[in-house]
């Protein structure tokens, strides 16, 4: 079994704040450099809703499925399953966390998980993400300080 990422970190906001930039406002965060695209007129939409779609769409209208909301505890939780660029079959889990630690403190833990659904190619695909989680928290953490 291919160990889960665990990623933990803090943003000086409340969670209610960190919750929403991380969920309604994901598309003044994203990158393009992260979108199945490329393209920087792309928007990034997540429906925050058990069964909610996670995607990208195109300046033309063109949409890219990337995800799917499969928990939704606002403001503490949020789950999906997640498969950019890649078949839905092979989708991962990825869990985040908001916890309060203190009035305008939060702590945000993240784990992906379910590289084993991707057999020889899990551990690849493991650090390929990892990768991409790295350069993508400092967007986030960004948006949350404006």
């Amino acid at each position: 079994m291919t160990e889960p990422l665990r990623l933990s970190f803090e943003v000086a906001c409340p969670v209610e704040h960190a919750f929403t930039v991380w969920t309604e406002g994901i598309a003044t965060w994203w990158p393009a450099d992260h979108t199945a695209s490329g393209d920087p007129g792309s928007r990034v939409v997540l429906e925050g809703r058990p069964g909610g779609r996670i995607y990208e769409r195109t300046p033309s209208g063109e949409e890219h499925e990337w995800g799917e909301v499969v928990l939704w505890q606002p403001p503490s939780a949020l789950g999906y399953l997640w498969f950019l660029r890649t078949d839905r079959s092979d989708a991962t889990d990825v869990t985040v966390r908001f916890t309060a630690t203190g009035a305008r403190a939060t702590r945000v833990d993240i784990e992906h998980a379910g590289w084993e659904r991707l057999g020889g190619r899990g551990a690849a695909w493991r650090e390929r993400n990892l990768g991409g989680w790295t350069t993508l928290l400092p967007h986030f953490r960004r948006a949350v300080a404006q």
